[in-house]
């Protein structure tokens, strides 16, 4: 188990109203050796939602976590992605310095975490390749974004969970074909939780929602798009314990 703690502001109350069996569940969590994983929606930074950060400091506190997944997609590379940028929009460069800054706040908050690399983060990478770059002039993220214990991986498995980004399919269907627990991102409108199970197992695909702010340009592409789930979620109890933790509109 990673036991390295997590920077934390002040705790908030939550919002969410809980019943006394379920208090008495998050106590028996708090007073426990488990591993409590909060696992962070899409970020696309810049274009991330005023509040997302707080929301997920709150749940790390609230739910008694002790290590954290970044599903992926940390910054959105829109000013030179493989899609048209918007011509109105900020460029590559202003758009990667406010996008580090932001990290930082990020770090900050969560300065030991697992990062899982998402289609967006990979960006850079892709059109090195595409020009013909060779890898070793490349950067790594850690020394571009400033995040030196963030541990930046395809995908990572704790308690026999599977977190990883999630192009190609969703969480259901990878719990499935894996025949393991799968946690996704990626795809902004889920979050769910759902259980298969055989006479001999027992697992989940979680979706984990994200917390893109859906107004910005960067996200114009999906504006005919259904709402966005605006959320993180927790996996609790050594893997054994998954929930969805909706932001409130």
């Amino acid at each position: 188990m990673d036991n390295h703690s997590q920077t934390l502001e002040s705790p908030k109350n939550n919002r969410f109203r809980l019943k006394p069996h379920e208090v008495a569940a998050l106590q028996k969590l708090r007073e426990s050796e488990t591993r409590n994983v909060l696992v962070i929606g899409d970020l696309h930074l810049p274009f991330c939602l005023d509040g997302y950060l707080d929301w997920c400091l709150e749940q790390y506190e609230t739910f008694n976590c002790n290590q954290v997944v970044f599903i992926g997609d940390i910054i959105d590379s829109h000013g030179f992605s493989y899609h048209e940028p918007d011509p109105d929009g900020m460029s590559a460069g202003n758009e990667l310095k406010l996008a580090a800054k932001q990290v930082k706040e990020w770090y900050n908050a969560f300065p030991y975490a697992d990062v899982c690399i998402g289609n967006h983060d990979r960006m850079a990478s892709r059109k090195a390749m595409t020009g013909g770059i060779p890898a070793a002039w490349i950067r790594s993220y850690n020394e571009v974004l400033g995040t030196p214990n963030w541990n930046w991986v395809e995908s990572v498995t704790y308690d026999d969970v599977l977190y990883e980004h999630g192009e190609g399919g969703q969480a259901a269907a990878k719990a499935k074909n894996n025949m393991m627990s799968s946690v996704c991102g990626h795809t902004h409108t889920l979050a769910y939780v759902q259980w298969f199970c055989g006479k001999k197992y027992r697992v989940f695909g979680m979706q984990v929602g994200c917390g893109v702010d859906c107004t910005t340009y960067a996200a114009a592409y999906a504006k005919n798009f259904k709402k966005q789930s605006i959320g993180c979620s927790v996996v609790l109890n050594d893997g054994t314990l998954p929930i969805n933790l909706l932001m409130p509109l």
